[in-house]
């Protein structure tokens, strides 16, 4: 059996997840669960930018089908600092289509690292999921 052997995840990166689940919880401090999940994003973007970590929300990426670059493509909640791929949630419910989703956009991107973070939560306590490929 081939097991696929990755380099840990650089402390840079792993500082970097740190810093978006932290401005992710200040968002839910602020406005708690119930909002839709756009509320989310911006606040969530406005945070990040506070810190001086770049980002780019609802970033495109092409889908590449048959070696032909579709128009129907896919966009990413927020892309920061060219290294983590963020989806955002505002669900009663996680389903497993949720971290599929993130497993797939990482593929699509070729980045290893994925963050779901869901803010319709009673508490921000596992709230964000980490998704490493």
């Amino acid at each position: 059996m081939n097991v696929k052997q990755y380099e840990p995840i650089d402390d840079e990166t792993e500082t970097l997840i740190a810093a978006i689940i932290d401005c992710a919880y200040k968002v839910y401090i602020q406005l708690g669960p119930g909002l839709l999940e756009s509320v989310y994003e911006t606040c969530l973007c406005k945070e990040l930018a506070k810190r001086n970590i770049s980002f780019q929300q609802q970033f495109k990426v092409p889908v590449i089908y048959d070696g032909e670059i579709l128009d129907e493509g896919f966009r990413i909640d927020l892309y920061v600092e060219g290294k983590v791929v963020v989806e955002l949630k505002a669900v009663n419910e996680m389903l497993p289509v949720f971290q599929a989703q993130v497993i797939t956009y990482l593929k699509l991107t070729r980045h290893r690292i994925g963050l779901l973070i869901n803010f319709n939560v009673p508490t921000f306590k596992g709230a964000a999921k980490r998704i490493i490929l």
